[in-house]
């Protein structure tokens, strides 16, 4: 085995374990921490791959923003910590059935398939051009997506300020609004 073969069984160990880890963990905690081998694992199989951008990409967004946020979500609200996730088995036979009927199709679908073996390009960096792609051929459904991202922020900043998405603006205490306050007294 070469060691491109070795990391990469280590690599998809690591992201199957750490997904089994988040279906079957009793405490939310764990299925969270289990996620990052997870997302770590992809990470990993993208540097594999010469996926430079799309591995720091998961890096940064799935580890160091949606993983953490998750985290402090977890952390910070109180009673949860030792919350544990109560999965109930509906239906284990046919379920048990429908596993190794997906199984035996892909694996049928894997030996069945006549894959043509091709030179392997060397790697090279992918980050310069997928920026020139982005700001010439692919502006405008860029910058499409942007806006769209935009006005979904700004419509989560108004629900978050209104209390939800069916309710009347909060009203404000008298006491807030009123730039003389009772301590300060009359003149």
């Amino acid at each position: 085995m070469t060691s491109e073969q070795i990391a990469f069984a280590f690599l998809a160990v690591l992201t199957v374990g750490g997904g089994v880890m988040v279906a079957f963990s009793a405490r939310i905690i764990y299925a969270a921490i289990s996620l990052l081998l997870t997302f770590l694992g992809v990470a990993g199989l993208y540097v594999l791959l010469a996926a430079d951008f799309l591995a720091v990409a998961q890096l940064i967004i799935y580890v160091g923003g949606i993983l953490v946020l998750i985290l402090f979500g977890v952390m910070l609200t109180q009673r949860i910590f030792d919350v544990e996730l109560k999965a109930q088995r509906i239906q284990p036979i046919v379920g048990g059935f429908a596993a190794i009927a997906v199984a035996g199709l892909l694996i049928a679908v894997v030996y069945g398939t006549p894959w043509s073996m091709i030179a392997v390009a060397p790697p090279e960096p992918t980050t310069a051009a997928l920026g020139e792609g982005f700001m010439k051929e692919f502006v405008f459904p860029f910058e499409f997506a942007s806006i769209v991202l935009l006005i979904a922020l700004i419509g989560a900043a108004l629900i978050a300020r209104r209390g939800g998405a069916g309710e009347a603006p909060r009203e404000e205490s008298a006491a807030v609004d009123s730039p003389v306050s009772d301590s300060q007294g009359e003149a």
